[in-house]
């Protein structure tokens, strides 16, 4: 995939097949129209392209953006649209003053003059566009004026479900990780530099790797106890995570921690991800250290039970 930093860069390919939006989660609901975009590019001998903005538009705009937490970050954005199979990927540098231009002259100068479109495909929601008043019936008309083909995708619904970035987020506020994966096609994750805990759980045969997650605008789902696989260079192990303030041992600040099973490798300073697969039970506070790995045990069992038919 190639990455364009600056639309003025992009080097304009045949039978361009565009699509635009912020894709946070890069759900089932934004594959479709990336499916759907491949296709029309095999079909017309073209190549897909698909245009998204930094920062993302409420942080810049500060438009309900003090609690606004992503699903994905930018890194794990560009790999999932790379996984989905995209040619070409332009971010444009979101700022107040782009956000001012009207949505005739978005389509016009920035993706008539230098992408040249054959085609855009859009989501069954799609609004473009100063104060998002670019709407699908806007589009058609500025593609019959300017030259281009639109298609829209409708909802994407996943058992009755119409899939959408909120959901997922919502899903995840509450801890329903299951729910939010079978939204997004894939399972959450989050990705971090271990550092040094307290390290207690060595004491009781539970270590655990406290995973620092450096961007703050990272989406953590609800505290909780998770069967989890990590992953770290490149290998996957099974294991189960808490998220939490570890009321038993020395209650504080929010951690994240894994628990990886049978590894016994130092992590510390390296980067790992955990995937999150299921979720297990809610945090809680025992009476005893002795009841918290009692309890641990009976999560160890729990999570290979969930983990026994494999995930990745």
């Amino acid at each position: 995939m190639k990455i364009y930093n600056n639309i003025k860069d992009f080097k304009k390919v045949p039978n361009a097949i565009v699509t635009i939006g912020t894709f946070d989660g890069v759900h089932l609901g934004h594959q479709a129209i990336f499916n759907k975009m491949k296709e029309a590019a095999d079909a017309e001998g073209g190549e897909t392209v698909v245009i998204t903005f930094d920062p993302h538009p409420r942080l810049v705009l500060q438009i309900d953006s003090s609690n606004l937490r992503f699903i994905n970050t930018q890194a794990r954005k560009i790999e999932l649209l790379e996984e989905a199979g995209i040619d070409n990927l332009v971010i444009i540098q979101f700022t107040k003053a782009f956000s001012r231009i009207s949505s005739e002259a978005f389509i016009r100068d920035y993706i008539v003059e230098k992408i040249e479109p054959a085609r855009l495909v859009i989501g069954y929601d799609h609004h473009f566009g100063k104060n998002r008043m670019g709407d699908f019936r806007r589009l058609y008309d500025l593609g019959h004026k300017l030259g281009f083909k639109v298609d829209r995708i409708p909802a994407q619904d996943v058992e009755n479900i119409a899939v959408s970035s909120t959901k997922i987020r919502k899903a995840l506020d509450s801890g329903d990780v299951k729910k939010a994966n079978r939204l997004l096609g894939y399972a959450y994750s989050l990705t971090g530099k271990v550092i040094r805990g307290n390290e207690l759980g060595r004491t009781i045969g539970f270590p655990t790797a406290n995973i620092h997650v450096e961007n703050v605008f990272k989406l953590i789902t609800n505290p909780g106890v998770y069967a989890c696989i990590a992953e770290w260079r490149g290998k996957l192990y099974k294991g189960m995570g808490n998220i939490g303030y570890r009321p038993t041992i020395q209650p504080g600040e929010l951690t994240i921690e894994v628990h990886i099973f049978d590894f016994d490798e130092d992590l510390y300073d390296q980067e790992i991800t955990i995937r999150f697969i299921d979720r297990i039970r809610d945090e809680q506070k025992f009476d005893s250290i002795a009841d918290l790995r009692q309890q641990l045990l009976h999560d160890r069992e729990k999570t290979l039970e969930i983990l026994k038919e494999g995930h990745s």
